[in-house]
């Protein structure tokens, strides 16, 4: 559940924490992770709507740019943006039902004429069963419905106790990536004072 991306903001959190909390039961837990970079533009494929940037540490990626996103004409090479991006993974116990999943997307985006941004929030709610289980650690590891399995770390405020191999848990797993383009920084004039 680790993401490769590089950052996060606290209006994020505003914008999904009630999506995850509303869904978990009582007693849940939330976990959270954040990060912040400023991108640079490498390379950017109009037709394909990609832009591909490099991060602080030189890293490269290519981001998609949704058709809705008006402002893409306005983007360059070497355009600079100021990126965040947050995590939030919430456990909650949930006896009995099936295996399912679940996806939620909301998209803001400037608007025409806007500076280049926007922000992206996907949930996922997966109730899946338990296949392993270690309270001293207190990691456990779970499969979904479609055979998926991944382990994660549960917060100390999730009750620990009263789970079991084969119950059915509930896992709400929200992102949230939110960019905006910086001015672009002027360059100084050329001094015409003779040598």
């Amino acid at each position: 559940m680790k993401s490769s991306l590089f950052a996060a903001a606290a209006f994020a959190t505003l914008a999904f924490a009630p999506c995850a909390s509303a869904q978990v039961q009582a007693g849940a837990a939330v976990v959270t992770g954040e990060a912040e970079a400023i991108v640079t533009v490498v390379s950017i494929d109009r037709k394909a709507r990609t832009v591909t940037v490099r991060g602080p540490q030189g890293r490269t990626m290519k981001i998609e740019v949704p058709p809705e996103a008006q402002n893409l004409d306005k983007v360059k090479k070497g355009s600079r943006f100021q990126v965040r991006y947050i995590e939030s993974v919430a456990v909650g116990l949930s006896k009995g039902g099936t295996a399912s999943v679940s996806s939620n997307q909301t998209v803001r985006l400037a608007p025409k004429g806007g500076t280049p941004g926007g922000m992206v929030v996907n949930t996922h709610q997966i109730s899946a069963t338990v296949e392993a289980l270690d309270r001293t650690n207190r990691t456990i590891a779970v499969k979904g419905p479609r055979g998926n399995e991944f382990e994660f770390q549960v917060a100390p405020e999730v009750q620990l106790e009263g789970i079991q191999l084969g119950d059915l848990v509930t896992v709400v797993y929200a992102e949230a990536l939110a960019m905006h383009m910086l001015p672009q920084e002027s360059k100084p004039a050329k001094s015409t004072k003779p040598k």
